[in-house]
């Protein structure tokens, strides 16, 4: 299993948000939550990717597809509009 196929949905989420460019803040509006549950997932996300930064992260997302990456990780649209990781 990859590092990148650990990542719950909010998480990979949240990494395509940072790769795009938003700020903590933004991504938090986008996702109707808190700057500081961002900060948890940005947190939980480093740990499980190993990397250190946004900057890496955004790199590391670049390196998997960039928008695609959701799809490469098993991110999938559910018929109701939302979104489900895929069973590996």
């Amino acid at each position: 299993m990859q590092p990148c196929e650990r990542l719950t949905v909010k998480e990979v989420q949240v990494a395509t948000l940072v790769w795009k460019g938003m700020t903590n803040r933004e991504i938090g509006e986008a996702l109707g939550t808190t700057e500081q549950v961002v900060k948890n997932y940005l947190r939980n996300t480093f740990d499980k990717l190993g990397v250190w930064s946004r900057l890496e992260l955004a790199m590391y997302v670049a390196r998997h597809g960039g928008e695609e990456w959701k799809v490469a990780v098993g991110l999938t649209v559910t018929a109701g509009g939302q979104a489900a990781l895929a069973a590996f």
